[in-house]
């Protein structure tokens, strides 16, 4: 059984979900800790001036601690400005036009619902769908793992049966750190290994590291297909030096 665990990133690139996509389960890691101006709340898609943010706005003030399950959001003025941005950069794009409306549905249900992990999750389900990525996700708060860090991440392999868990290469020093928590559970630490993939986008040259958004609309049913041949095997944890890096960090 492999498992993945990733934070609920907002419109995740094509490398996000290749990794859920080799995966028997993939966990929402939603019950740790928000940070603010990381990928849980932004992201980037392609414009004729490279590549830009989209934001969602969120409530921080006297939330330091918040979780990431407990994160709202500060008002849905976002999803206009949101639309606005895809349409004025993406119309062009061949399968736009048949895409578009439907997301727009998903991002304004999304907002309603005033919850930062909500409106990720559905903008998630509905990207994984158009890239063919049908692995279960479950969300770690429904599992009450205990532990941090590298220890919550063992447990949780454990509590859903996992005997290898494929982990993003940001978390490799802090999971060298924690690395018994894995050892005496006998689960097997592997590193995911992504090589971005080119194909048309809407301008030039070529920019990785945008958005799955700009991958689907620009190549509709071969989005799935395209984003596989980014894939290479994964790896074996190797001994690091580096200070450990938060879980937080996106590879990219």
């Amino acid at each position: 059984m492999h498992c993945a665990i990733g934070q609920p990133t907002f419109l995740p690139w094509i490398g996000w979900f290749d990794l859920v996509d080799q995966s028997d389960v993939m966990i929402i890691l939603d019950d740790v800790q928000f940070s603010k101006q990381t990928w849980q709340q932004h992201n980037r898609v392609r414009t004729a001036h490279g590549l830009e943010f989209l934001s969602v706005p969120v409530k921080t003030a006297g939330r330091l601690y918040q979780r990431i399950i407990d994160c709202k959001l500060a008002d849905d003025r976002f999803v206009k400005k949101t639309i606005g941005t895809l349409q004025a950069n993406y119309s062009r794009a061949p399968f736009f036009g048949e895409t578009f409306a439907e997301l727009a549905r998903i991002l304004k249900f999304g907002a309603s619902t005033a919850s930062l992990l909500e409106l990720n999750c559905e903008l998630i389900l509905w990207m994984a769908d158009k890239l063919g990525v049908t692995t279960s996700m479950i969300r770690a708060s429904a599992l009450a793992a205990p532990g941090r860090r590298g220890e919550h991440v063992a447990a949780i392999c454990e509590c859903v049966g996992a005997d290898t868990y494929i982990s993003p290469p940001g978390a490799e020093a802090y999971l060298n750190e924690d690395r018994t928590a894995f050892d005496r559970r006998g689960i097997v630490i592997t590193i995911h290994v992504f090589e971005h993939p080119e194909y048309s986008q809407c301008f030039g040259p070529f920019m990785p590291y945008a958005s799955a958004l700009d991958l689907i609309f620009n190549t509709g049913p071969a989005a799935g297909q395209i984003m596989r041949r980014g894939r290479r095997a994964a790896r074996p944890i190797v001994a690091v030096s580096s200070p450990p890096q938060s879980n937080t960090e996106d590879p990219r």
